[in-house]
């Protein structure tokens, strides 16, 4: 397969997105699948596991969006809220013209496909969530120091003063130690992550999309109480059982509620077990696709099931 990295300009901004193509196309257009990055991130998280599926072949058109104020994506000022990231999807999809995708989010990437598949049933075909936001109030702490009143102010004199770029430098050196062994994927993907953030527009769309999601005593924003609208959506769940940054306690609790949710845990994983194993990770999510019928939804399905629960 083929990545390649595309624009498409959407309401005047910027969108970027890598589009890796299967060789062989059929006389049918291939499924879609959608990779979400997390907080901070960009396509480049999804890296690894595009070149699992590089290695192995895949029949599915694999899109890694940036969303807007991440990545190569433009964004200064904006809409920074997961119902405007999901919007942001849907109108990138509508644009290339695929109707129906498989959605996998990681991290916050989670809950915007959640907010994706609550906004649009009709185009989400299957849900991945991958050490997602939105099912529970546990965060990391620096996480929630971030959204604290200032942040604007402190973390922009960090940057030019070296000082974050300073904790970069540490993070890579820590990952180079073999002390630290299984950790080392996951402090070089936050060290990635944390670098992006000297660049003005990233650190400011990184501030509000926190305050949007997170506040001091943890994640604001939950989607557990609408995982029931999830029936008849294949969902499968994958966590790093180590993952500092959202417990994985979370995973086990929405296993339960979401109805015939797959659970996978990544044993000595962290918050990024799509980099730490991505063979494995792109053999589960071929397997998962290809063993779940691809749902069909729509708006007026939803009435009748918000009723019953209310």
């Amino acid at each position: 397969m083929t990545a390649t990295r595309r624009t498409r300009t959407l309401h005047g901004q910027q969108m970027s997105y890598v589009e890796a193509c299967p060789e062989v196309v059929g006389d049918d257009d291939p499924e879609v699948v959608v990779l979400v990055h997390g907080i901070a991130g960009s396509a480049e998280t999804w890296t690894p596991v595009l070149e699992a599926f590089e290695r192995t072949g895949c029949d599915r058109l694999l899109l890694a969006p940036e969303l807007l104020g991440h990545g190569e994506s433009a964004g200064v000022g904006g809409d920074f809220s997961m119902g405007a990231y999901a919007n942001g999807l849907r109108d990138l999809l509508a644009v290339l013209g695929h109707r129906r995708v498989t959605v996998v989010g990681h991290s916050l990437g989670g809950g915007v496909a959640m907010q994706f598949a609550y906004q649009f049933p009709e185009m989400c075909s299957r849900l991945v969530l991958v050490s997602s936001g939105g099912l529970g109030r546990g965060v990391s702490p620096l996480l929630r120091l971030a959204a604290l009143p200032g942040a604007e102010y402190v973390l922009p004199v960090l940057a030019s003063t070296g000082v974050l770029d300073l904790g970069v430098r540490g993070l890579r050196l820590a990952a180079a130690l073999p002390s630290f062994g299984a950790e080392a994927v996951s402090l070089r993907e936050t060290a990635r992550h944390a670098a992006s953030l000297t660049e003005r527009a990233h650190l400011d769309a990184f501030v509000d999309t926190v305050r949007a999601v997170i506040g001091p005593g943890g994640q604001r924003v939950s989607s557990t109480e609408r995982l029931y609208l999830t029936e008849g959506l294949p969902t499968m769940i994958v966590w790093g059982d180590r993952d500092p940054v959202i417990p994985v306690g979370h995973a086990r609790r929405a296993a339960t509620l979401v109805p015939h949710a797959r659970l996978e845990l990544f044993g000595g994983a962290g918050h990024f077990p799509h980099c730490d194993e991505p063979h494995r990770f792109a053999a589960l999510l071929t397997e998962f696709c290809d063993a779940a019928e691809p749902a069909d939804l729509s708006v007026a399905g939803i009435g009748p099931r918000v009723a019953a629960q209310g």
